[in-house]
């Protein structure tokens, strides 16, 4: 029985009387046009936005696995009609014979260990958090969301630039693990090429499996063995008893203030929820609508000088809430003044170390990626952010499974001040523990008016540079005036502490540099800074959906007619 239920009643046409045709829509948002499309579809074929979002986060684990699926994990924030709020954690967990020192030799931390192969991989999440959210809020079944992705898998499809690119760049380390070079590269070892069709005739296996089953398949059955077996020949360490035990937490979502908006983010082992709600806390003491109009650079200093100072406090106070102990002051308007106080408006500033919240000992929070956004006119919200950690994750697929397994051990701390595949480090609060959640940047988030009312949703991939994206975006739409598909097409600038480097994307204006520049601020250039997703409500009610236009990605919206007395 579902936990929740919601939409129209569907009255036989025979017996309505004075009824009328009451047209609902849906959007969704991704990276990928087929898994937009499969989105699109389980709307049209009777589901509300939450079938919408679990069906392209399943699509996507196929067309797009290169980011994620179910072999990783996720965060899933849902409002619905009623105004409530619901977070669920797939995050993944590391497997109970996890140590500390797992990956230290002679004293030294290697981090290809946490990074390739068999040791890197923590308990899958993702699949978990699906079912729940498809339980509690759908009207299908996992089943059908996973039926367009088994079509895929078996058919094949024509890979991208980016899947290509991807393939190319990590087809050395795919072909060290049979199963990974059998699934995603040529015969020869060689990476398809863009426009070329990549079969995954053990996924879809793997799909349909789960589909006739169920859930237990994957994490009591089949799945699970077959994977603890080859760990068991190969050197690591997750066994059935890990996706026996694993389930998925239902958390409280934060919500802060920012002006006259609500900032709805996810909770440790998050440290996006966290971190959006720091920063903006500190740039509202700042005029930054009158700044950016006054002098772009201005209001771009001060936003850096924010992002370093919470990138400091996460790399010291973040981690699984379940396990450390995560003041919830971090969040706290008076330390938010207290850190925005330390800004210098006119020049880049050093900060040593984290900060302080004044309750920072008595008041806890409770125990690559790709995003996916959904919105229906019913009032059924979602942001999906999903990971397999960085490209093809560990490069591991288990033989016949198809599936891409993590490598998300990688972000935990594995060693104090030993920087993690993204640059970022972190403390005794993120360090390896059995059964824990690794730190996230995971970012989903949704933003009410002030009656309560859902406006716009984002999240982002990127690593760290998802926290930045999200703010970005915010501070680009609510201060700055502007469309959602003009603050996420703008150039991103990121700073997260250490290094002490300012990254900013290769298609910023040269004087907004050389002016940074002069303010104290070390610049590197990029290509880009991840990829955003979101949603927007206008004020007409229309839901307007944007992807980056950095990659390949769809938007499509749908009308579905249902009867209304």
């Amino acid at each position: 029985m579902r936990l929740l239920t919601f939409g129209l009643f569907l009255l036989s046409l025979a017996t309505i009387v004075n009824t009328f045709a009451a047209e609902q829509h849906c959007v969704v948002a991704s990276v990928h046009p087929l898994a937009t499309d499969a989105g699109i579809t389980a709307y049209q074929r009777g589901g509300n936005a939450v079938d919408a979002a679990i069906t392209t986060a399943l699509t996507l684990g196929v067309v797009d696995n290169h980011n994620s699926g179910i072999g990783g994990g996720c965060f899933i924030l849902i409002r619905d009609p009623k105004g409530s709020i619901t977070a669920i954690d797939g995050r993944e967990t590391a497997p109970l014979a996890a140590t500390k020192d797992m990956y230290v030799r002679d004293g030294k931390a290697q981090t290809e260990l946490s990074t390739v192969g068999p040791l890197a991989v923590a308990t899958p999440g993702a699949l978990a958090a699906y079912d729940l959210a498809i339980r509690s809020f759908g009207k299908t079944e996992l089943a059908d969301a996973l039926q367009p992705g088994t079509k895929i898998a078996a058919a094949g499809f024509p890979i991208d630039r980016v899947y290509a690119a991807k393939l190319a760049d990590k087809a050395e380390q795919l072909a060290r693990f049979p199963g990974s070079r059998d699934a995603l590269l040529k015969p020869d070892g060689s990476p398809y090429q863009e426009g070329e069709i990549l079969q995954q005739t053990d996924l879809a296996d793997t799909y349909n499996s789960i589909a006739r089953e169920g859930i237990d398949w994957f994490y009591r059955g089949p799945f699970a063995k077959n994977v603890d077996n080859w760990m068991r020949e190969h050197g690591g360490i997750l066994t059935t008893r890990d996706f026996d035990q694993y389930q998925p937490a239902l958390r409280n979502a934060i919500v802060t203030d920012y002006r006259q908006w609500k900032i709805v983010g996810f909770p440790p082992p998050s440290s996006g929820g966290v971190h959006v709600a720091q920063i903006l806390n500190m740039l509202e003491p700042f005029d930054l609508r009158a700044a950016n109009q006054r002098d772009p650079v201005a209001a771009t200093h001060l936003t850096i000088e924010a992002m370093k100072l919470a990138f400091a406090d996460r790399a010291h106070w973040l981690g699984d809430a379940d396990f450390a102990r995560v003041p919830v002051g971090l969040i706290d308007k008076d330390y938010a003044r207290t850190l925005a106080a330390r800004i210098n408006a006119e020049r880049s500033t050093d900060v040593p170390n984290h900060g302080e919240p004044a309750t920072f000992d008595d008041r806890y929070f409770g125990r690559h990626t790709t995003h996916i956004a959904a919105a229906d006119s019913e009032g059924y919200w979602v942001a999906i952010t999903a990971t397999v950690n960085t490209t093809f994750g560990s490069k591991v697929i288990v033989p016949g499974t198809g599936v891409v397994l993590n490598n998300e051990m990688d972000d935990f701390s594995i060693q104090p001040g030993v920087p993690n595949a993204f640059g970022l480090v972190g403390a005794e609060n993120n360090a390896i523990e059995p059964g824990k959640r690794p730190l996230s940047s995971m970012s989903p988030t949704i933003i009410l008016d002030r009656r309560g009312q859902p406006i716009m949703t984002v999240g982002a991939a990127g690593g760290p540079k998802i926290i930045t994206q999200v703010v970005l975006a915010i501070i680009r739409c609510l201060d700055f005036g502007q469309s959602l598909s003009e603050a996420i097409a703008g150039p991103r600038f990121h700073h997260q502490w250490r290094p002490d480097k300012v990254y900013v994307e290769n298609t910023t204006d040269e004087l907004l540099i050389q002016r940074l520049k002069q303010r104290g601020h070390k610049i590197t250039t990029t290509a880009h800074s991840g990829i955003s997703q979101g949603i927007r409500r206008r004020v007409s009610g229309d839901l307007v959906g944007v992807h980056d236009p950095r990659v390949p990605g769809k938007v499509a919206r749908t009308a579905r007619e249902a009867i209304a007395k």
